[in-house]
């Protein structure tokens, strides 16, 4: 087999790739076994039907294109090899010359890994805004824990304030006709905190249990149900009851109640803990975004469209579940933030999902960072944590979908480099520029 790589523009390799003749005969022959066995030819059994009569009834070029689909991929696995080419899609065959008696002339293309070369990645002073935890964080994490220990009361002769939560009645209407789904008894609604149409809750407030009133409110254009976006409704009332919230004191009984906590300075304690820890997470992050965005303003690298725009559809395919799982269309959002700018943004997220992945897989490579069995194992043991399950369940969903250790081994590769970039680069805390 002969080999000649050309190198074209956009980081395409071309290869023109010869076969001998003897070789290709006996490819064709072993095709020729091959199809035998499967074809049906009246007069003949299976397999014996001799070579003229089989390329009468299937047709010589049919036999040609089996024997390519059979060498193809070891042809190119040896091409690729031995000319060290760093790919990133599968060779495409672009023509062929296949003449019996002749050698065989084949042009493939395929796309290469772009070049990428730096400037520098160690030993850069990188200044990365802080974090620091806010004072009254503590407080807020008491306040919200009390929050969750709220009791209910039910209050008596009194009308209803925007702190209280009611028990109700509804109905609504629309151009004078019942909505769908839109009733319900003895429903409860937080009128504090109410996901409810804008406006709702707020007409509940000032009135007493057992009033029955009738409150307007206007649907809003990005409703998910299309025949009530932008329309105006009205909702029937009854007030059943008014309940207060009775929130607890924050001290050793509240700690008791939060969990296995003897008293409210044990509680501090673990949220203090969980403060630092989250502050230390946050600090990691900037810093790795820092030292990235640094290294990659001396990084330089040449991204074919074809790998952008790749990458692009795939973001428009995560995009399309995202909002298809939220209840609006990929229309409306098209209409609503207008298709050229998601695509302009889209695109600017694929060259910088591209650039970081070429960053970390260069860095890797040039020192020599690899996955081994213990990364791959605290891998799963992270996710395992992550799902409330153990390692052999999370080894089974892996069986059943061989993408799921590729995904794992990049991300444990990733934050192997990330470690080494941290590590190797001089980070310095400065204040939070103020906002």
């Amino acid at each position: 087999m002969k080999t000649t790589v050309e190198k074209l523009e956009n980081n395409v390799v071309k290869l023109d790739i010869e076969i001998d003749a003897d070789t290709a005969e006996k490819e064709y022959s072993k095709a020729c076994k091959r199809l035998a066995q499967r074809v049906n030819i009246p007069g003949f059994r299976k397999g014996k039907a001799p070579r003229a009569i089989l390329e009468k009834n299937i047709g010589a070029e049919s036999i040609k294109r089996d024997v390519l689909d059979s060498i193809l991929p070891g042809v190119f696995a040896k091409a690729i090899s031995e000319n060290n080419l760093n790919i990133i899609t599968e060779p495409y065959l672009e023509s062929y010359n296949f003449e019996q008696g002749k050698p065989v002339t084949i042009v493939a293309k395929m796309e290469l890994k772009p070049e990428v070369k730096f400037e520098q990645y160690k030993g850069l002073d990188v200044e990365v805004e802080e974090y620091k935890t806010a004072k009254d964080a503590m407080q807020k994490e008491l306040d919200e824990l009390a929050e969750k220990f709220t009791s209910l009361e039910k209050a008596e002769d009194r009308e209803s304030t925007d702190k209280d939560v009611v028990l109700m009645d509804f109905e609504g209407f629309v151009d004078g006709k019942p909505i769908e789904g839109g009733m319900a008894k003895n429903y409860l609604l937080d009128l504090e905190h109410s996901n409810f149409i804008p406006g709702f809750a707020e007409q509940l407030v000032g009135h007493k249990a057992g009033e029955e009133f009738t409150i307007d409110v206007t649907f809003p254009e990005q409703y998910h149900e299309e025949k009530l976006k932008g329309k105006p409704a009205q909702f029937k009332i009854k007030l059943v009851e008014i309940k207060s919230k009775i929130k607890p004191e924050i001290n050793d009984e509240l700690a008791k109640k939060v969990g296995n906590f003897k008293n409210l300075e044990e509680l501090k304690a673990d949220i203090q803990k969980y403060l630092d820890n989250a502050e230390k997470i946050e600090n990691d992050k900037r810093s790795a975004n820092k030292v990235f965005d640094v290294i990659l303003s001396k990084m330089s690298v040449d991204i074919q469209d074809t790998m952008i725009e790749r990458e692009k559809q795939a973001l428009i395919s995560d995009f399309k579940q995202k909002v298809a799982h939220s209840g609006v269309s990929w229309e409306d959002v098209l209409k609503q933030d207008g298709a050229e700018k998601i695509d302009k943004e889209l695109r600017e997220e694929a060259v910088n999902r591209i650039k970081n992945s070429l960053m970390m897989s260069e860095i890797a490579k040039l020192e020599n960072i690899q996955i081994t069995a213990q990364d791959l194992d605290q891998k799963l043991s992270e996710m395992a944590d992550l799902y409330h399950t153990n390692k052999d369940a999370i080894i089974n969903e892996i069986r059943k979908n061989a993408s799921l250790i590729q995904s794992l081994s990049q991300q444990a590769l990733s934050q192997k480099v990330t470690k080494f970039l941290i590590d190797n680069n001089n980070i310095k805390f400065v204040a939070e520029a103020k906002k």
